[in-house]
This record gives C-alpha cells, structure tokens and sequence, in this order.
C-alpha cells in the first residue's frame, strides 16, 4: 500500500534534495567541530554556518548575520526569548491561537510575577488587529503570536500587529514555525524585534535545527538560559556580550545547520527552474507576494521561489476544501474548522467527523489507506477552545509542494467511504 504524506504542518516530507547528501557528506567526510579547531577544515565548515547565517538574512529580511542564532528548535527559540526577557511585572500580549511552545513558557512564567492576556480572535481563527490596543497595559513589555495558525491555517495579520507594536513601544516576537520557507517575512517592514523559526518545516531541512534572529536593542535584555564553552575570549569565565557566542554555548548542531544550509540553496534557487506553473482562480495570495515571479530580481529569489511554493499549496487546498464541500455540503457527516476558502490561511485544514470517533478515523486512513494524518489537539489547546473543538479535536490535513492532487483525491474517497458520504473525484492536471 503507497503512503501519502499529508502531515506537512508536523514535518515536511520528502526533505529538500540536497540537505541529506549535504548531512551524508559532513558526517562521513569531514565531521570537526567549529570554533576549536584551528585548521583548514574547520574554518571551512564554519564559513559554510556563516554563510547560512547570511541566508537567513536574506529570507528574513535582516540586517546582522551576528544576531542570528541557531538553536535545537523553535521551541527552545522562543523559551529563551521569553525567559530570558521577562521578569516579575512584565505583561505579555499573545494571539488565542497559541501554541504551547508560546504558552507553556508563560504559564510558567505565572509563579515568576509575569502575566499575559490573549488577543481574542474569531471562530475562524482570524484576528482583528484593532482588538489589540484595548489590551495594551504600562507594563506591557512584549507581544508574541504565531503568523499562521498549525491547527486550521489561518494567518494572522502580523503587519498590522508589528506597527501597533512599534507605536507602543513594545517589543514584537513572531513565530513563524508554519510559514518560514512558504510566505514572506520581513522583518523591517513588518516591526519584527525576534523572529524564532524550525529548519525542518517549510524550510525542508532536518529536524533538530532552529533559531531565532534578534534585533541588537532587544537582544541586550535577554538573559541567556545556557552558558558555557564558546571556543571564543576562553581567558575568561564570563558569559561572552556579543553574538551568536552570547546564545550559542557548546557544540551546535552542525549536521542539521549544514543541512539547513543545503535547503537553504535548494529554496533559493528554485525559482529558477520553473518547477510548476498553476493559474490561481482566487487571489488568495495577492497581499503576500508584492511582485511577480516573472519580473523578480536575482536579489530576491527566496521571494519568487516562495510564490511558486505558496500558489501549488493554496491550489492542493482549494482543491481538497471543494471535494469535502461537494462530498458533503451539508455537513452532516463533516465539518471544515475554520475558513472554507484559501483567502488569508495557509495550507492546513482541519476536519471533524461528527458521527465516527475522529481518532478511529485517523486510523482507518492510515492502516487501511496508507493516509497519514493528525489527530488531536495539536499543542494548542486554547486554539481549539476559540474555533470551538474543544476537548475533542480535529483531524489535520497538511499539504506540502510535493503533494498532488492524485494524493488528495486518494484521501477524500477515503473520507468519503469511512464516512459513508458520496465523492466523486474531479480531473486531475498534473499537479
């Protein structure tokens, strides 16, 4: 029985091709460490971190390769950020739609003097920017949301939400754990002090690499949770002030940041290839993207190659969103969470099965279709609690550039015959 993917939003799948002949290569070629050795190979490899750093820049729209730092996971990002940055009568802003690798850091912030209120948002998981200032306190120190929802897709309007920021005076955190690699994030435009991010997602790299890029005034005020050896000012026992040494103690990853690197090269210079073309019928992503693909320049071709990336998800989610609709346009036997068309979300959709357990559901599409899904409460619970499936849960569809609609298909028959609801597939067209 064929596997079918559709677990985008935990991990994507295939990887992007160069980055496990890239970890291959290091691992069994050249496996030295960085910032000890002082010879040819090991000043090699860390030119190729430096110049992942500069990648990073440039996807993010940063200034000082300096002040990116890799880290485990986005997780570990953002609870260094946070614990590092917040003491007792600090108040923090945070979106309903949350992920706990937000708001386990703040609850256990709670003992330490540290409260938080949540933006409310709708049913769809959407969020009125305007919500925001009438929650604004003096000791409101720093807002920190997701930029899309990993439980129904839905994007957050983080521009909007920067410039109140800024107009404040307080500190913004954007966890792009759902978009990096797929939408655009700048971080001077959008009045971004911490960006924290995973390698392993829309990225495509390995699992176990992330970090976060910091702007130097916010940067200044965040206690680092880990210290130790540096291979830098080894006279001194004291935690070194500048970066990425401040925040980056013992050996790093260097497989998942090489790794990193080769997807990295791969998102960068897949615009050039042309890989798929797909007329959008919506202008679901006209907002996102501010120039063509045809006419972008050679100085951003992570912005070209994302459109591509964006356009085929949002044409596998339409696609999947109209066979669940036709299939059951009632929806007495399923339910969509959240938004039923492609504007303003990306490509996770969240379903509930109202007359068959959802995880017998998940089940039956895994061993008896070879469809792999997830079912739950997905790390954020609040969020279910705000789109009105909580405890019980959904079942998720996530959708990645490698999919197609041959795979959906295979998947909404599936639904259609463990629900007992009639679909019948659409043409393909080579997707």
């Amino acid at each position: 029985m064929k596997k079918i993917y559709l677990d985008q939003a935990s991990t994507s799948f295939p990887k992007a091709p160069s980055a496990a002949d890239m970890v291959y290569q290091y691992l069994s070629g050249f496996a030295v460490n960085v910032n000890r050795g002082g010879y040819e190979t090991a000043y090699s490899v860390e030119e190729q971190i430096y110049d992942t750093r500069e990648q990073l820049c440039r996807l993010f729209h940063f200034k000082d390769c300096r002040n990116v730092i890799f880290t485990g996971n986005i997780t570990a990002s953002l609870n260094i950020l946070l614990k590092g940055l917040l003491k007792n009568g600090d108040h923090v802003l945070v979106s309903a739609m949350e992920h706990n690798a937000v708001m386990r850091p703040l609850t256990q912030l709670l003992s330490h003097g540290v409260t938080f209120d949540r933006i409310p948002c709708g049913t769809d998981g959407s969020m009125d920017p305007e919500s925001v200032e009438s929650l604004i306190r003096p000791n409101t120190k720093v807002l920190v949301c997701l930029h899309a929802s990993n439980v129904c897709g839905t994007i957050l309007p983080v521009r909007e939400i920067g410039h109140l920021c800024r107009k404040h005076g307080i500190f913004f955190i954007l966890d792009t754990a759902q978009t990096a690699g797929i939408l655009p994030v700048d971080m001077e435009k959008m009045n971004i002090d911490a960006l924290a991010f995973t390698g392993h997602k829309g990225l495509r790299g390995p699992q176990g690499i992330g970090g976060f890029l910091i702007r130097p005034e916010l940067a200044q005020l965040v206690e680092p949770l880990l210290s130790g050896g540096t291979g830098s000012i080894s006279h001194t026992e004291e935690i070194p002030a500048f970066l990425p040494d401040r925040f980056e103690p013992g050996t790093p990853n260097i497989p998942g940041i090489l790794g990193l690197h080769a997807a990295l090269n791969d998102l960068e210079n897949s615009s050039k290839n042309d890989f798929f073309e797909i007329s959008m019928e919506n202008n679901s992503g006209k907002n996102l993207f501010q120039r063509s693909i045809k006419n972008s320049s050679t100085d951003d071709l992570f912005q070209s190659s994302m459109e591509q990336i964006f356009r085929k998800e949002m044409h596998l989610t339409q696609y999947f969103l109209d066979g669940i609709t036709r299939m059951d346009p009632e929806e007495k036997e399923i339910r969509i969470i959240g938004k039923k068309d492609t504007n303003g979300r990306c490509a996770v959709v969240s379903l509930q099965t109202l007359n068959l357990d959802m995880a017998q559901a998940a089940f039956e599409l895994d061993s008896n279709y070879g469809i792999m899904t997830r079912v739950g409460l997905h790390c954020a619970p609040n969020a279910h609690k705000t789109l009105g499936t909580y405890p019980a849960g959904t079942i998720r569809f996530s959708f990645g550039q490698d999919n197609t609609e041959e795979e959906l298909d295979t998947a909404l028959h599936a639904l259609a015959e463990i629900t007992g609801c009639p679909y019948k597939g659409e043409n393909h067209h080579g997707i």
